[in-house]
């Protein structure tokens, strides 16, 4: 893509939808989707419903969120089946709910104990994985057989390698999306960005992949068996199925350069940005930003540490030594409850597209959206990793020139964290680059290329 091109990324070859939006009685996916619908005998008018399963913490689950909603404004009846934690973000934007049992804080906390901080063990990672989401694999089992999704017209779901979506597209003989917003179709460019960070060669690049499949597939295969025979399926194959359509990828092509060989059904939009126009910042938040020059965040959103105290205490004496200003993201860990020094700010909450712009820097967890995010808030930033892909998103921040390298939570001291702080704040050229970078992703259109490719694909297969 050059310039202000806001098409989504396709391989080469394959043509790009128009962007169109459904509005009822048209002869494109409404038609095609709602045919296949009588066939089925179900009684869904003339809307076309679409089913969006996602997982795991709220940036996870919001910029699924948000392609839902822009969807909805073009037409479609879309549901969103997630944490019942989530049900007033989704209820909010006028989407269906359908609850999966569950607290997404809890899961994490169960995770979190489970896997040691900064660790790049897979087995450790798949441990840990399963000790947190797979103890509830029960109630996913049951949220996602209930008849209550059985009127779906199409199935988008984030949950690695079509865990469950698949199937159910499969019983309900309805058109299936993968959604992601981490680069998980496999290369020989790069790893499983949820195992390494940087290159380890094309043939284990590729092998990373398979790696990764094979430890999901051995571990829930005998629950997909249940799940397919709940459903009325025969048994899943000896190896992990890929179930057919689309790939759509929420992150933009300006900070993952699609490889050469990704198939010609995947797809990178940009990335998926929920809004949040009625919010109103905090008047002491406005005022503490106002008061002198621009401050950093800090901040590690759903990552609980395991002594959030001794960590609070870290960035505190880092900030002290930088000699700069603080707002701090209190987060799942709970930062900033007692006192704080009149150069720092604790903030319960607020839309990092608001804060981010206001910041000198930003130093945060590394996940994907937050990581996108600070990348278009057009300040320097850098990724302190807990786990999973946040070291990837760390080391593609410092190879796109908008920051120093990531440091693992398990190296992050006082004097590393205040070294990182004045780079961040004082060196013009990292400045310069994010300022370039944040000005591209900020002309891209995320929403309205993920909406085409969703419609284009249900277009095509009418």
């Amino acid at each position: 893509m050059e310039g202000n091109d806001k098409r989504p990324w396709c391989a080469p070859g394959v043509e790009d939808a128009g962007p169109r939006c459904f509005g009822g009685g048209d002869d494109g996916a409404g038609g095609a989707v709602a045919g296949r619908a009588r066939d089925r005998e179900l009684d869904i008018g003339t809307t076309i419903r679409l089913t969006f399963l996602a997982l795991g913490s709220r940036g996870d689950v919001q910029p699924y969120v948000a392609l839902g909603s822009a969807l909805a404004g073009c037409g479609y009846r879309v549901r969103i089946a997630t944490f019942e934690s989530f049900r007033e973000m989704v209820a909010r934007r006028g989407l269906d709910f359908h609850p999966v049992p569950g607290d997404a804080q809890a899961v994490f906390q169960v995770t979190a104990q489970a896997l040691p901080a900064g660790t790049r063990n897979p087995f450790r990672m798949m441990r840990a994985i399963m000790r947190g989401y797979g103890a509830l694999v029960d109630d996913y089992i049951r949220a996602f057989s209930s008849e209550d999704l059985f009127d779906s017209d199409a199935i988008l779901n984030q949950l690695p390698g079509g865990l469950f979506g698949g199937d159910l597209a499969e019983r309900l003989g309805i058109p299936y999306l993968t959604l992601s917003v981490i680069p998980l179709v496999p290369t020989r460019a790069f790893p499983l960005p949820l195992l390494a960070s940087r290159s380890l060669g094309g043939p284990l690049n590729l092998l990373s992949y398979a790696f990764a499949e094979r430890m999901l597939w051995v571990i829930f295969r005998p629950r997909i068996r249940e799940f397919r025979r709940i459903l009325g399926l025969g048994d899943p194959p000896r190896r992990f199925p890929r179930p057919g359509g689309p790939i759509v990828n929420g992150f933009s092509t300006h900070v993952v350069p699609p490889p050469p060989d990704w198939p010609g059904d995947v797809h990178v939009t940009g990335y998926w940005t929920l809004p949040e126009p009625d919010w109103e910042p905090p008047g002491a938040l406005v005022r503490f930003i106002e008061a002198g020059d621009p401050p950093v965040f800090l901040g590690f959103g759903s990552m609980i540490p395991p002594d959030p105290g001794g960590l609070m205490e870290t960035l505190l004496e880092a900030v002290q030594m930088a000699e700069v200003r603080a707002v701090i993201g209190r987060g799942w860990a709970g930062f900033g409850k007692s006192s704080l020094p009149d150069n720092v700010f604790a903030v319960d909450y607020a839309p990092y597209d608001w804060l981010f712009p206001r910041m000198a820097a930003v130093v945060h967890h590394g996940g994907s959206g937050t990581t996108g995010l600070a990348l278009q808030g057009g300040v320097p930033s850098m990724v302190v990793s807990f786990a999973a892909d946040q070291d990837y998103w760390g080391e593609r921040t410092r190879a796109l020139g908008c920051g120093p390298a990531p440091i693992s939570i398990r190296r992050l001291t006082a004097g590393r964290l205040a070294e990182a702080l004045e780079r961040l704040v004082t060196e013009p050229a990292l400045r310069e680059r994010a300022q370039a970078l944040g000005g591209r992703l900020r002309e891209e259109d995320g929403l309205g290329s993920g909406v085409r490719v969703v419609r284009g694909y249900l277009d095509t297969i009418g």
